[in-house]
């Protein structure tokens, strides 16, 4: 056998995964604004023209958005949550929830079998940071903790292409959340979609945990019917 020098990538696809990298690293935050363009170019050492391609390509798979006289800000964490948030905007939300109902019941049932103890403690700080900004009435940081308390649930599934899948509906769930929260009667803080399920993951209770997760997203089809 004759081994021979494997051809470079061009440098459009080597300036985007380095772009990309940036990205997977937590270097460049969801939402946050990346490096300017002469920034970008000096340390890189790439022509405008080329650094524009990269930032192109990565604005096509959706995890970079452009916004003309502002600036490139971080939109997707990878190609698969881009893709997904593209898809959203072309479905109803009941279409969203029941595709959340089988990534949440997935998740809740692994993580009954594999979340650590760090795990179930994370889980329930995240549920006294939602009970305190119901109350103050930080309806945003509210919306928030809700939100990572169920990502840190299919965190704690132990399968990182679930909780990568289910890290994609963070912009509907996050708007959803504050639809609901502004019609009269709403409840923020239920027990038994969230705490319960808490209790059920550290139980090692999956049956208990997957009807905590029903009686949850139960409650949400109700409130998405009403909208």
């Amino acid at each position: 056998m004759t081994l021979t020098p494997s051809p470079r990538p061009p440098l459009v696809e080597e300036i985007t995964a380095k772009l990309r990298d940036s990205i997977h690293s937590g270097e460049w935050q969801l939402q946050q604004r990346i490096p300017a363009e002469p920034e970008l170019m000096a340390a890189l050492g790439v022509s405008r023209g080329t650094l524009r391609e990269a930032i192109k390509a990565l604005a096509h798979s959706g995890m970079l958005e452009v916004r003309r006289g502002d600036g490139t800000y971080v939109r997707a964490t990878s190609e698969i949550s881009g893709a997904a948030q593209r898809m959203y905007r072309d479905h109803s939300q009941m279409h969203i929830l029941e595709v959340r109902v089988g990534l949440d019941t997935q998740a809740a049932r692994l993580a009954a079998r594999h979340a650590s103890d760090d795990d179930v403690a994370a889980l329930r700080e995240l549920l006294e940071v939602r009970r305190r900004t119901w109350l103050a009435g930080d309806f945003a940081g509210w919306a928030q903790a809700d939100w990572n308390f169920h990502v840190m649930v299919a965190q704690a599934s132990g399968n990182p292409l679930l909780h990568e899948l289910y890290v994609s509906f963070g912009g509907v769930f996050h708007s959803d959340l504050l639809r609901q929260q502004r019609r009269g009667g709403f409840d923020g803080l239920p027990h038994p979609g969230h705490g319960g399920l808490v209790d059920a993951i550290a139980a090692r209770d999956a049956d208990a945990a997957v009807e905590s997760v029903h009686r949850n997203l139960n409650s949400c089809a109700e409130w998405i019917g009403r909208v």
